[in-house]
Formats: structure tokens, C-alpha cells, sequence
């Protein structure tokens, strides 16, 4: 829970004792389950059924009532329904029961959210902590200990292995164990956390990052109540090296008809979510395939920096498959060096050794050619992943072996590289290669993905700590939305430069302001009511001497007064017009799950069109909102593509940076900023248009 510490989970996954409310002799109810798969898998701990109407339950001693218990379990499982389970938690919570996983269903998720709150209460009363309600349970492996009810275990208990699972759908997290097991991977752990009315999928996940037995984390997550402790689990997990890969589902938007922020239109729970996993270096699979392809590389614990793909096979075909995967993801395919290509000529005229390396099918009439062109593509090339499609001939029996041991001998002398096989074998076969530590993907261009993920890992693993954030004296944010020109008074306050202009009431205010500032001007009409001036021809541009500004003033109010008749009109901006800008948008946005989140990205069609923004939780400094922006897919333009000058992007970071540090500062009464254009020179960047929105967040 947020604000306090991290959940001890240790009494949960690793009881002397549990007991079993609403026990079944039937080892296929709900309520038998449970003891079913205990006694199955050895659990050496004690377990206590409780049904009043039994003295024996699957060959155990019976007890009617948590009141009999001959001891104090560390856990209990509730299987029984509605008003029987809140006395039950009751019960449990005063005789000292540390944790208790509910069954019972029929709580928030179908909006009885009182009766759920009833049983936390009760829980918390004597400091017991709830998993679930509507949780299909947990299981830990190590331990033979399986308060669960899924039929998955019917197929065979969970391959060891050091990989854990924390899903908020019960369901779903032994689908995913199941289909690891029928892959051949072993998950040690899975916690499921139902509706999360006290522990949480981010309490599983920092749980999971302090086991010592466990080296990677797969995640479920459908949505996310305490985004900062969500967040923290995820630091947590990187801060210790342990991989989170994870699938959210659930994409929905922040509805643009109802957001006034242009930041708010853009940005969405999907996308900030996506970004809090990027800063925490967590990586977001697709798929379940996806998944668990990733998952099943992290096992390997190598995280390659800076991770580039060698590539060795028999095909041509596969080798433009295989290139194609990994221009796709960004993985780096860097040729051959030269004279290793040369080298390889040499021995083999007829391969093609630039990368993929593709020894061709003499490779059957000679075998030797694959571990010499392996490792000169280790000890020339330098590629930290190495990816062999050999197809069947990896499988053949008259050539597997040889081909083992060919691989083997490159892999004793560079152990620390990462080594993945595209093979059609046996499953025997696939035993002996996975045994010698190679990854096995029958699809090349899913290795890909995998070994591309393991570079992604080891960079976040390897990045240093942030800067920490800035400070800056505390602004007093006004009780509604205040006008551009208020606006931009607090942003002056909190160190973010504007573009010069003068606010005016009169035409010939105007005028002297655009005589000042040097024409030609640009004018906007001044109201906290008309935050998207445009809209109602509220800018015009290319004012060019004192008529034109009179006739401007006359224009502007003219139409605020036909296209917003009842919004208040404080006069008339008069701004400088600068030429020859990149423009940018920077924003604010604060989100109900993980509070303000900063945006950039370049202005006009890669924001209304492309959605080439990034996203970031404040607050940051500034080399992480240097990294923001030279991270936007359009960041050429600001770096001097096409001859242009490079625009000043140590300025763009300090606005960013001072933006981020605002939206904190400010606290819960800020909703958003926009500032749209933001201008940036070769010397320097201006915010050319303010809005700060003032209430609580669409």
C-alpha cells in the first residue's frame, strides 16, 4: 500500500501452518482443492481443515470452528460464502492469522463494495493482511504449498524454475503457468490478487524481487489502483537486476471531447502506463507467446550492453527474415569487419560472411565450418547475441551432435555471450541443447524479439541514477483557470521562458506594445473563458504596422464576442513573432493512477496526427527530459537535419525539467498545462501559448 512498507509476504508463501475454512472431502470443490495438491506435493507444514460437519477431511483431522484450532495458522484459505466469510476473517484476525487468501467471490466485482470494505476492516483491526477477495489463490512450489483451486495443477505440478508470476486474474495466471509447463519452463511462484482490496499485484511483484529464489517476474495486470506503489515495486525490481516482463490489457483514452488539455487528449492511461514501464526498464510483451519467450531468455541472466545480433545460418531466406525482425525492434545487425569477411571468403568462397553470416548448405559436407564462422563472428565481429538458424539439421541424427559439439567449444571460450538456436528437433534433442544453455525459438524472428528484450534489460540494468529533480520556490496557483497571460506570469515565476508580449485593453495600448516589440506582431484575443483561441480565429498572425494592429484589436473582439458571447474578455495579447522555430508542445497531465505525468513532442502533424510524443512521471531533471525529447522519433528536425541549425535542446530540457518540477509543486489542484507551440532556437526555447488549467483532472 502506498506510504508504507513493502508487504512481508514471507508468512504467506511459507507458513508453519494454514487451515482451510469451508473444507471439502471432495478433492475437486473449491474447498478440497486446496488439501488435494498440499498432500500431493509434500507440503511439510500443518494443515488445518475447518468444516463443522466433518470430523476427517481427506484423511485429516477436522475441526469445527477457527475457535479449535489446535494452533495459530500463519495462513487460511476462506471458502465459504457472504456473512460465513466476514466471521471468519474475524475470527482469524483476533486469534493472530497473519494472512488470509479469500475465495469468496461476490464483492466489488459485482459492486458490493461495502461488504468488501467490511472484511478489511475486520482484517485490519487485528493487523491481518487479505489476498483477494475473488482470488483464485497462490502457490510456491519450493515449499509444496498450494492454497489454490485451479484445475491447472491436474496436469502436473509446476517444473522447478526460477521464474514467478503475479496476475490479478486468477485465471489467467495458471493459464500462463500451464503454458510455461507445457513448454518445459519452471515457474517456482505465482500470487494471484483478485480484486486487490488490500495486497496488490505491486506488492507480489516487490515480493518477488526479494525472494532469493526467484530471478524473474511475469506480470497480468488489468489495471493499477496505487500507481506510485506500483512504480516503486518496479524500481525495486531493477534496482536488485530482476526482469519484470509484463501484459497489461484494458487500453482505453482519456475522451478528447471532454478534456479541455490538449496534453490530456494525447495522452492516455494506455500510454502513461507504457511509460512508467520504460523508466522503470519493465518490458511490455504483446502477447502470452511473447510473454513468455522473453521470460524463458531472462533465465538465462545475461543482459548484453550495448547488445548488437550476430546472426550464422544455412539459409539465405532465413537470414533476410531474421534481419527484417530485428530492424523492426531496433536490434543492431553491425557487418562484419572486412577483413574477418575476407577471412571467411577464403575459406568458403561461396558464403556470404557480411551478417547473417550464411555458411550455406555445405555446411552438411563439412560441419567444422560452423564453429569456425561462429567464432570468428564472436572474436571479430564482437556481437553479444549470437542467433544459429539451422533448421532440421539441428535435429538430424547424423549431424545434431557434431553440431553440439562445434557450438559448445565457441560457447566455452565466450561464456558470456547470449546464444539462441532456430532448430526443428526432438523434444530429447531440444533437452540436450537447452541443457548447454542455448535458447531454443522454432520461429527465428521470435528469438528476436527475446534477445532484443534481453539488450533493453541489460541498458536499464547498466543506466545510472537520474539527477535528482530541481527545486524552485513555491507558486500559489490561482482558484480557477486563470487567463494566457496569468499563465504565463506563473510559468515566468517557476523559471520557463515566454515569448516577450504585453497584454492590452485598448487599440492603441496595442499599438504601442507592437512598436516596442518590433513588427511584425502576432495577436491573440486575452480570456480565461477561450483556452483554444484558434477555434474562433482568435490568432492572427503577420500584424505588420499600427493600422494593422488597430484593425487586428477591432477583429479580435469581434469574434469572442459572436463565438464565445459570454466569456470574459480581459483585452488583447500583442506578441513578438518569431521566425524560423521548431515547434514543440510540452504539457502536463495529471493522472488519476500515477499523478502529473510531463509530455513532449514536435508541434503541428507529429502531434495531431503521428502522436510522436513521449511521456514521463514527475518530477525529472534535466537529463532525463534531454532524453525525452532526443528519444521522439521526429528529434532529427531539432538536431539540424537537411542543413538546418540545431536548435537549442539544453534549453528545451530546462523548461521540461522546470515544467515537471511545477506539476509536483503545485499539488492536486493543478489539472494540466499546455504549452502549444513551445519555439526552439538555435539560442534558446520560448513558450508561445500558455493554458493552466485549474480542478481536478478529466
Amino acid at each position: 500500500m502506498s506510504g508504507t512498507e513493502p508487504a512481508d509476504l514471507a508468512s504467506l508463501v511459507r507458513p508453519g501452518a494454514v487451515a482451510i475454512i469451508g473444507a471439502s472431502a471432495d478433492p475437486t470443490r473449491i474447498g478440497g482443492r486446496p488439501i488435494a495438491y498440499m498432500l500431493r506435493a509434500g507440503f511439510q507444514g500443518a494443515i488445518l481443515p475447518v468444516n463443522p460437519n466433518r470430523a476427517e477431511v481427506q484423511g485429516l483431522a477436522s475441526y469445527p470452528s477457527v475457535a479449535a484450532l489446535p494452533q495459530v495458522p500463519d495462513v487460511a484459505v476462506v471458502a465459504v460464502p457472504g456473512p460465513a466469510a466476514l466471521r471468519a476473517v474475524e475470527e482469524l484476525a483476533e486469534r493472530g492469522t497473519r494472512f488470509a487468501v479469500m475465495f469468496t467471490a461476490g464483492y466489488a466485482e459485482v459492486g458490493e463494495v461495502a461488504a468488501q470494505d467490511a472484511l478489511v476492516a475486520a482484517a485490519r483491526r487485528h493487523g491481518m493482511r487479505l489476498l483477494g477477495p475473488n482470488c483464485l489463490g497462490l502457490f510456491n512450489a519450493a515449499a509444496g504449498f498450494y492454497p489454490i483451486f485451479t484445475a491447472s495443477l491436474e496436469g502436473g505440478l509446476p517444473l522447478p524454475g526460477r521464474i514467478g508470476i503475479a496476475s490479478q486474474s486468477g485465471a489467467y495466471g495458471t493459464h500462463l503457468f500451464a503454458a510455461c509447463r507445457a513448454r518445459g519452463i519452471g515457474t517456482g511462484m505465482l500470487i494471484t490478487t483478485g480484486n486487490e482490496a488490500d495486497l496488490s499485484v505491486a506488492d507480489a511483484i516487490g515480493w518477488m524481487t526479494r525472494d532469493d529464489g526467484l530471478d524473474v517476474i511475469m506480470a497480468y495486470v488489468e489495471g493499477v489502483q496505487d500507481g506510485p506503489a506500483f512504480a516503486e515495486a518496479l524500481a525495486e525490481a531493477r534496482r536488485a537486476r530482476k526482469p519484470v516482463i509484463l501484459m497489461k490489457v484494458g487500453r482505453s483514452a482519456v475522451g478528447s471531447a471532454a478534456a479541455q488539455s490538449h496534453t490530456a487528449s494525447i495522452a492516455g492511461n494506455d500510454a502513461i502506463f507504457s511509460a512508467v514501464l520504460a523508466e522503470h526498464g519493465a518490458i511490455r510483451a504483446r502477447s502470452t507467446e511473447e510473454l513468455i519467450d522473453i521470460a524463458y531468455a531472462a533465465t538465462r541472466r545475461i543482459y548484453p550492453v550495448p547488445n548488437t545480433l550476430g546472426v550464422i545460418t544455412i539459409s539465405g531466406g532465413a537470414g533476410v527474415l531474421i534481419s527484417d525482425a530485428a530492424e523492426a525492434v531496433g536490434l543492431p545487425m553491425p557487418p562484419m569487419p572486412e577483413e574477418a569477411q575476407a577471412r571467411l571468403k577464403a575459406i568458403l568462397p561461396i558464403a556470404a560472411p557480411r551478417n547473417p553470416v550464411d555458411c550455406t548448405a555445405q555446411a552438411f559436407n563439412d560441419l567444422s565450418l560452423i564453429g569456425r564462422f561462429t567464432e570468428s563472428m564472436i572474436a571479430d565481429g564482437g556481437y553479444s547475441s549470437i542467433l544459429a538458424f539451422f533448421t532440421q539439421i539441428g535435429g538430424a541424427p547424423s549431424m545434431a551432435p557434431a553440431i553440439r559439439a562445434q557450438l559448445n567449444a565457441v560457447k566455452a571460450r565466450h561464456p558470456d555471450r547470449l546464444y539462441a538456436l532456430s532448430v526443428l528437433a526432438s523434444e530429447e534433442r531440444n533437452r540436450e541443447y537447452e541443457a548447454d544453455g542455448y535458447l531454443l525459438y522454432e520461429d527465428p524472428a521470435r528469438a528476436v524479439v527475446a534477445l532484443d528484450a534481453m539488450g533493453r534489460l541489460g541498458a536499464s540494468f547498466a543506466a545510472a541514477e537520474p539527477a535528482a529533480p530541481g527545486t524552485m520556490p513555491a507558486i500559489a496557483l490561482p482558484g480557477t483557470t486563470p487567463s494566457e497571460a496569468e499563465a504565463k506570469r506563473l510559468l515566468a515565476a517557476a523559471g520557463i521562458a515566454t515569448v516577450p508580449e504585453a497584454a492590452c485593453n485598448d487599440a492603441e495600448a496595442a499599438v504601442a506594445a507592437a512598436e516596442a516589440l518590433g513588427f511584425p506582431v502576432v495577436m491573440k484575443i486575452l480570456s480565461p473563458d477561450i483556452l483554444h483561441k484558434t477555434e474562433i480565429g482568435g490568432v492572427l498572425l503577420d500584424v505588420a504596422d499600427a493600422d494593422s494592429v488597430r484593425r487586428a484589436y477591432a477583429t479580435l473582439l469581434d469574434r469572442a464576442a459572436r463565438h464565445a458571447p459570454s466569456a470574459r474578455i480581459e483585452g488583447v495579447l500583442v506578441a513578438r513573432q518569431i521566425r524560423g522555430a521548431v515547434e514543440c508542445i510540452m504539457g502536463i497531465h495529471r493522472d488519476p493512477v500515477f499523478g502529473p505525468v510531463a509530455m513532449v513532442g514536435l508541434g503541428g502533424v507529429f502531434v495531431e496526427v503521428m502522436r510522436d510524443v513521449v511521456f514521463r512521471r514527475c518530477p525529472f531533471g534535466e537529463d532525463v527530459a534531454e532524453a525525452m525529447i532526443r528519444s521522439i522519433k521526429a528529434a532529427p528536425l531539432l538536431l539540424g537535419a537537411r542543413g538546418r541549425p540545431p536548435c537549442d535542446v539544453a534549453a528545451l530540457a530546462r523548461m521540461l525539467a522546470r515544467l515537471s518540477v511545477l506539476a509536483v509543486q503545485a499539488g492536486p489542484d493543478l489539472a494540466a498545462i499546455d504549452l502549444n507551440p513551445v519555439l526552439a532556437l538555435p539560442d534558446g526555447a520560448y513558450a508561445a501559448d500558455a493554458v493552466i488549467e485549474i480542478g481536478a483532472a478529466t
